[in-house]
C-alpha cells in the first residue's frame, strides 16, 4: 500500500470567480482597458446554444476590477487566440454590427 496520501487541494485547481461590477460593453466602446481575465460559457438568453464570454478588465486610471458580458464570437475567439498575452491592454471597437478588439 502507498504510504503517501495525496491532499485533494494539493492537485485540484479551485476556479476562481470574476471579481468586480457589471457595466454595459457600450460603456467602454473606444475606451483603453486592461483585460485580466476571461471566462466562456453557454449564454442563458440563447435557444441555439450560443456562448458567452464574461471579461473581467481594469481602466488604466481606476484599478477597480469590472465584468462586461458579450455573444461576440470576434471577442471570444480574439481572448482564446491570444490567451496565453493576458493581461493586455485594448480598445473595443464596434465595428458594423459587430465588437473586436484594437
Amino acid at each position: 500500500m502507498d504510504n503517501e496520501i495525496h491532499s485533494f487541494s494539493d492537485f485540484a485547481v479551485e476556479e476562481q470567480a470574476l471579481e468586480g461590477d457589471k457595466v454595459k460593453i457600450e460603456s467602454i466602446l473606444n475606451k483603453e482597458i486592461i483585460v485580466t481575465r476571461y471566462k466562456i460559457r453557454d449564454s442563458k438568453y440563447s435557444d441555439n446554444n450560443k456562448m458567452c464570454v464574461a471579461v473581467q478588465f481594469y481602466e488604466p486610471d481606476n484599478p477597480e476590477k469590472r465584468i462586461f458580458f458579450t455573444g461576440s464570437g470576434v471577442i471570444q475567439d480574439l481572448l482564446v487566440k491570444y490567451n496565453d498575452n493576458l493581461p493586455f491592454k485594448t480598445v473595443i471597437k464596434k465595428i458594423d454590427r459587430y465588437f473586436t478588439f484594437t
